[in-house]
């Protein structure tokens, strides 16, 4: 079994009005926060009908899923990249759906650069979005799967040396099926941040590798730039007859003149 299934449905269900609400909320998201992220090799991980790193400026852009439009085919347990070989790697839904999200977690660090960036999100189970998945069906995506609160993830990725480096909850209005609906509460996701600011139906996380003992080398530039022996002293503006003349003499001793 795969170490990240693809429930039945899912890809149906980001077409739905709620899907693309959800789907706008993210992209909207990562355009915003993976402009500032450099390097060379960016990976994401799922989703792959989407083009989540779409405006990343990192050149080498990689889409990795266990089945569909990927450019690389893979169980998430055991990606077959490199250690210390990315420089971004972003998780849309990927642990709540997976039979082992602490090994994802695990494989996602092995691969990351010291100082890279992850980008996590998930449905949140302390919102509307949680309480519908509680008391309604639960044989049809995003239902099924096993939410994850915030406050363990945040534990899961302290014990990986992942530190937190940022955040945000999205999606306050309920989890409602017609777009109608969805526009009349539409108010909430404006007002969400102020007075519910941990009741939104999913979460951004964004964690950065650290490395204990790692710190950037400077050269030591005081001192070298000009030896202090090459410093020749300037004579000071004079006031009277005496003064130029003993201002010569000071300058020719420094300079080593007869």
């Amino acid at each position: 079994m795969s170490g990240h299934e693809i429930p039945l449905g899912a890809g149906a269900w980001f077409e739905t009005p709620l899907g693309r609400h959800v789907l706008a909320r993210e992209q909207e998201y990562f355009d915003r926060v993976v402009a500032d992220v450099f390097g060379f090799h960016a990976f994401q991980l799922g989703l792959t009908r989407h083009e989540l790193l779409r405006a990343s400026r990192i050149p080498m852009r990689c889409r990795v899923g266990a089945a569909g439009t990927a450019d690389i085919r893979a169980d998430f347990r055991d990606l077959p990249i490199t250690s210390n070989s990315a420089d971004l790697v972003l998780m849309p839904h990927v642990l709540e759906f997976s039979t082992d999200p602490h090994q994802i977690l695990r494989e996602v660090a092995r691969v990351l650069l010291p100082e890279a960036h992850v980008i996590i999100t998930c449905f949140n189970p302390w919102s509307l979005w949680g309480a519908r998945r509680t008391f309604g069906r639960r044989d049809e995506y995003p239902w099924h799967g096993r939410f994850i609160n915030l406050p363990r993830l945040k534990d899961w990725l302290a014990l990986l040396g992942l530190e937190i480096g940022g955040g945000q909850m999205s999606c306050y209005a309920p989890p409602c099926a017609r777009q109608q609906w969805l526009d009349r509460f539409a108010f909430m996701e404006k007002a969400g941040d102020r007075w519910w600011p941990i009741a939104g139906g999913l979460y951004f996380l964004e964690a950065v590798k650290r490395v204990r003992g790692m710190r950037l080398i400077t050269p030591k530039w005081s001192g070298r730039l000009v030896p202090k022996d090459n410093l020749v002293a300037m004579p000071k503006k004079v006031r009277d007859e005496q003064e130029p003349r003993a201002a010569r003499v000071i300058a020719k001793g420094v300079t080593g003149e007869r």
